[in-house]
């Protein structure tokens, strides 16, 4: 998969922080798919403390099917310090480089992460979606910012969530009476399109088979 870098990663937070708000702009929170979602990616990130390194793997399985086709790894040296809201600086590098490793470039992106339910509306999905050029969406497992209330308990529940009096994206039940996942758009799709997805990548389980994968992948890879 060959992607073109977007900016420098030679950054301090402040730094960090005024390039996440110039290129929020840039995001495109419509459809805007070149042809038929027929592969979807899934990332899984994890660190080394021991190292000092960040691993990415990452895999892609057809759709509707979500047989998996092919997946990836990387590994890169921690560059960015943990700072709550820059976290796609640490990880966004390694997810990056396990991509590049790919010989099927993905129809769509979910991300383990936050999209546009960020405090600057730029979370992990959309830094890779821009920099991948690639529909991008962030499916999380807790929330970073904002509330929803009166969710339902059945699979395909919504409530928006709400974060200084605008939706950056949707509480969403996954599998009836369990805890709901948190969808937002990364790039080039909209909410109601990630949120169809993201319920067909996950007809069992709580996470969508994409996340669920590429953990199983690097839990493999360590043993």
């Amino acid at each position: 998969m060959k992607i073109t870098p977007l900016h420098d990663w030679n950054l301090d937070p402040r730094q960090a922080i005024e390039l996440q708000k110039q290129l929020a702009y840039e995001v495109v929170a419509e459809d805007r798919f070149e042809k038929p979602i027929k592969t979807v990616a899934g990332i899984d990130l994890g660190y080394d403390a021991r190292n000092d390194t960040s691993r990415a793997v990452v895999v892609v399985l057809n759709f509707p099917a979500l047989d998996l086709l092919e997946t990836a790894e990387a590994i890169l040296p921690i560059q960015f310090p943990y700072v709550p809201g820059l976290l796609s600086f640490r990880e966004t590098p390694v997810a990056i480089k396990a991509l590049e490793k790919l010989t099927i470039t993905p129809d769509l992106i979910l991300c383990d992460g936050q999209g546009l339910a960020h405090p600057r509306r730029f979370g992990i999905a959309c830094h890779i979606g821009l920099i991948t050029d690639v529909p991008t969406l962030g499916v999380a497992k807790s929330l970073l910012v904002g509330k929803f209330d009166n969710l339902g308990e059945t699979r395909g529940s919504t409530s928006p969530l709400i974060y200084k009096n605008e939706q950056v994206g949707t509480a969403l039940r996954t599998k009836d009476k369990v805890q709901p996942v948190y969808v937002s758009v990364g790039h080039r799709i909209k909410l109601e399109t990630a949120i169809k997805y993201v319920l067909e990548c996950a007809p069992k389980y709580r996470l969508p088979e994409t996340t669920r994968l590429a953990d199983k992948m690097a839990s493999y890879r360590k043993t």
